[in-house]
């Protein structure tokens, strides 16, 4: 798993960036990808704190764990979510802020635990990306917990994309965590 030329694959020269752009980068059939993309672009400090993003990321991971869940082998999106875009100034101060992270990040996966990312383990996945979405929305207004979802949709990305379960198991773990958070603070 090559993280850096995933997000070198995405500078371009265009001024702005659109959802089309990311999703022809990473591939039609790349369900792990695009979730770790949409983790990223939410955990990114610079792309993920603008607001509606969280909301519009959520959109993108429910249809892509939905279509996960039914079978689908490659994935359909709206134009309107395709046509979706933010300037190229933004996105690539995002990206510059990934890279690092990412090269690390290459040398920690591995195959573990393949029996998650099997038939079941893809759909328990599938349906565990799809909690994720409904609850990014209302988590835009509890300050960092779109953060906690970001990175939990990254590690389940990961984790489909390396064929590494520990990094599907702490996806699931850090969701949990963050629902667990936050309940405990609204109460």
């Amino acid at each position: 798993m090559d993280l850096i030329a995933s997000l070198e694959r995405m500078e371009q020269d265009a001024q702005r960036v659109s959802v089309d752009d990311v999703v022809h980068a990473v591939g039609r059939r790349s369900f792990g990808p695009l979730l770790l993309v949409t983790g990223l672009i939410t955990l990114a400090p610079i792309i993920g704190d603008i607001p509606g993003m969280p909301t519009l990321m959520a959109l993108l991971v429910l249809l892509v764990s939905g279509q996960l869940l039914a079978g689908r082998e490659t994935f359909w999106l709206p134009n309107w979510m395709l046509k979706r875009s933010i300037s190229r100034h933004k996105f690539d101060k995002g990206i510059y802020y990934l890279k690092k992270p990412a090269r690390w990040i290459d040398g920690l996966l591995r195959i573990r635990l393949p029996w998650l990312t099997g038939y079941i383990g893809i759909r328990v996945t599938a349906f565990v990306c799809l909690l994720i979405a409904l609850a990014m929305p209302p988590m835009e207004f509890i300050p960092f917990s779109a953060n906690g979802a970001g990175l939990a949709l990254s590690l389940l990305g990961l984790g489909l994309v390396a064929r590494d379960g520990a990094a599907l198991v702490l996806g699931f773990a850090l969701f949990g965590i963050t629902c667990t958070l936050i309940l405990v603070g609204l109460l």
